[in-house]
């Protein structure tokens, strides 16, 4: 995102161990980055190290005048990991929000109805073979509740098996633009597709769009071949208002960043005039 005179974002970088942690990265024009060489040092709140186990799937979000880095890492099992820093200088680490086994988790870039907001996907321990979209709120960044569905995997094939979280989701005047990534099960493995959906503004546990066509899919050789083929897996977004113009960040084949551009409207008008909600994605997510 962008920082003082240039821009900043905090990436998943895989070790020699093969221990995934998250890395500090820092650029001039958002394409060409530079890379911290040792893993961001997180510390608790009294300034001792905390380092998680491991580290993996982060996002960086501005809220008010405080950076949220979220990722999923080991809570006796995968759960999510938070931290928070005013100046990229030092980290402290938040309470973990949820119990495992939970993944996907990002939060909302303002308050609504004065509460923290953040979207995650409840999962298990494995390469995870469901999943549904959730939101959770927070008075205090410590303690999350009042639970709710947002959106269930889908009727169509790209996201038959799985959903989950991507970038921060994006306000605009139709409500929240959310990239999100879904997952397709194939004879040679998962496949993962990246899609979009509009969310209510003041009440994000009702979808008001959702386009029933992926908006990415892996046909790139470096969204077919790596780590984990067949990723496309939506992590981050640039906007801007004045030009219209969106900038995507996304895992490609857990090995890369693939970066995609379009246009607001475009986006916007293709997600409206593709959509196709389910009951379940229409309620208020509460049973």
């Amino acid at each position: 995102m962008p920082y003082k005179d240039s821009f900043i974002g905090v990436f998943r970088g895989e070790q020699t161990d093969g221990v995934p942690h998250v890395y500090l990265g820092r650029s001039k024009d958002a394409i060409h980055w530079e890379f911290d060489e040792e893993r961001i040092p997180f510390v608790d709140e009294d300034g001792n190290p905390a380092m998680p186990a491991y580290a993996y799937d982060p996002r960086l979000v501005k809220v008010e005048d405080t950076y949220y880095i979220i990722w999923c890492q080991d809570f006796y099992g995968a759960s999510i990991g938070m931290a928070k820093t005013t100046d990229f200088e030092t980290f402290t680490r938040l309470e973990s929000p949820f119990i495992p086994f939970n993944r996907n988790a990002v939060l909302f870039p303002r308050k609504i109805n004065d509460k923290y907001m953040m979207l995650s996907r409840p999962s298990d321990s494995g390469h995870t073979p469901f999943g549904d979209i959730f939101v959770s709120e927070s008075p205090d960044m410590v303690y999350w509740g009042r639970h709710r569905h947002v959106m269930s995997r889908g009727n169509n094939w790209w996201e038959s098996l799985k959903i989950g979280g991507g970038a921060a989701p994006i306000e605009t005047s139709e409500g929240w633009l959310m990239f999100y990534h879904g997952v397709s099960g194939t004879c040679n493995g998962y496949v993962y597709s990246v899609g979009g959906a509009i969310l209510d503004i003041d009440n994000p546990s009702i979808v008001k769009y959702r386009c029933k066509d992926f908006l990415l899919t892996p046909e790139q050789w470096y969204e077919e071949r790596g780590f984990v083929p067949n990723v496309c897996f939506p992590c981050a977004t640039l906007h801007d208002s004045v030009t219209g113009r969106i900038a995507i960040y996304y895992g490609a084949a857990d090995s890369y960043v693939g970066l995609a551009f379009t246009q607001f409207e475009d986006i916007m008008n293709y997600v409206m005039d593709n959509s196709k909600v389910t009951d379940t994605d229409t309620d208020l997510g509460k049973r």
